[in-house]
């Protein structure tokens, strides 16, 4: 038993022990126990470094304590942290206004997580339906696309993402099927307020929609007067190479779902970005933030979003994610993975029968060094941050390539 963890010299087996035996079992991860960490690299409790393929899911796409927002957190740190939001503080209008700025909208909202985030987007696009709209309230309906978190009703339930089941006031189609949209949008167009979905699937696994799916929905939901949310909290700053993933299919919705990398791997922030006749639809205590938009969580971000602004993070997303695509296809080409699915410096791989399940494998690649999330199927996600090097992960490639072509 771990007396004073704080303090505590324990060994892993000890950490993993308190952990199995005190914390909740809302997560499954991998049994190694993290100290410190640098850029795209993780020390263990014992001092051995791990590449982190990880990206935190996406709180650290920008890498572990970047200096350029761990600055802007020491400094605030000195100044003030947090405060009701019975008043102002310096840093919320600015933070407000540059969000919107960067997604060319007029409001912002910023929460605390990413879940979080998507609850106020249905929150403001339900007051908008109501109040712009006029559903009549308690009506309004949002279709969502299977595989969000949303259309399992984890968000909303509490129940997780695989919990299969959503509540009422949702319609859910499948991901990438504009058909099933169109048809969904026909039967109940009335009453359907929006349409949110991911941009590239990232809840449920990395899912890059079918050309013209994008602009598809964009018009559809133009031509049936509902909005169209986009919910970039794992594809949008800069992860896919562009600020948001809706870009390269040059598709501007209604509203933006920002997630957790907004906070520069530093602190949760999140948020939702839309038009003043979206956001401004809510009344003060409708949908609340318990402590999103704090001073500390604002001077983080806006740093963040300068970050994004001068370009760099997109640019290596960008020519890191050629590299990882073409190291993959060569994977498949040898017959070590079966198919690749992704876009900038995120891909998915999906593993031959022989190879082992994701988890496995990502349980083996541990004692190469490497860090990437593996799932109950058959599948590994790869999320490096955006600040990897190129050494680094051809490195970390090199060590997948042993594994699964010594697993074949």
């Amino acid at each position: 038993m771990i007396a004073n963890p704080s303090l505590s010299t324990a060994s892993p087996a000890e950490h993993l022990a308190a952990a199995a035996t005190h914390g909740a079992p809302t997560h499954d991860p991998l049994p190694v126990v993290i100290a410190s960490a640098r850029g795209a690299w993780v020390t263990d409790v014992e001092g051995r470094r791990y590449l982190d393929l990880l990206a935190g899911s996406p709180a650290t796409a920008f890498g572990h304590r970047h200096p350029r927002p761990v600055a802007e957190a020491r400094a605030q740190l000195n100044r003030l942290t947090v405060t009701s939001r019975a008043v102002h503080h310096e840093h919320f209008g600015a933070l407000c206004a540059a969000l919107a700025a960067l997604c060319g909208m007029e409001m912002a909202l910023p929460v605390t997580g990413g879940e979080e985030a998507v609850r106020a987007a249905v929150a403001a696009a339900r007051a908008w339906g109501h109040r712009v709209k006029g559903v009549p309230a308690g009506r309004t309906r949002v279709v969502v696309a299977a595989g969000n978190i949303p259309a399992d009703g984890g968000v909303f339930t509490g129940t997780g993402a695989q919990s299969g089941a959503h509540p009422p006031g949702f319609t859910v189609v499948p991901y990438g099927d504009l058909a099933a949209v169109a048809a969904a949008l026909a039967a109940d167009a009335g009453e359907t307020v929006a349409v949110l979905l991911e941009p590239v699937g990232g809840a449920a696994g990395v899912r890059v929609p079918p050309p013209g799916y994008l602009p598809g929905v964009r018009e559809l939901t133009r031509e049936c007067g509902v909005l169209f949310l986009a919910d970039e909290r794992w594809s949008g700053l800069g992860r896919t190479g562009a600020t948001f993933a809706c870009e390269h299919e040059h598709v501007v919705p209604d509203l933006y779902v920002l997630g957790t990398a907004l906070g520069g791997g530093v602190l949760p922030v999140a948020a939702v970005v839309s038009s003043a006749a979206v956001l401004g639809a809510l009344r003060p205590g409708e949908h609340r933030p318990a402590s999103g938009g704090g001073p500390l969580a604002c001077a983080v971000a806006l740093e963040v979003l300068a970050m994004l602004r001068e370009g760099e993070p997109q640019r290596r997303a960008r020519e890191r994610g050629e590299q990882l695509h073409h190291e993959l296809a060569g994977l498949a080409a040898d017959g070590a993975v079966t198919g690749v699915r992704g876009r900038g410096l995120w891909a998915e791989v999906d593993l031959g029968p022989a190879v082992g399940g994701g988890r496995e494998v990502a349980e083996r690649l541990l004692r190469h060094g490497v860090l990437v999330r593996g799932g109950p199927g058959p599948a590994l996600r790869l999320a490096p941050p955006l600040v990897i090097s190129a050494r680094d992960l051809g490195w970390a490639l090199e060590q997948l390539r042993a594994e699964l072509m010594v697993a074949r």
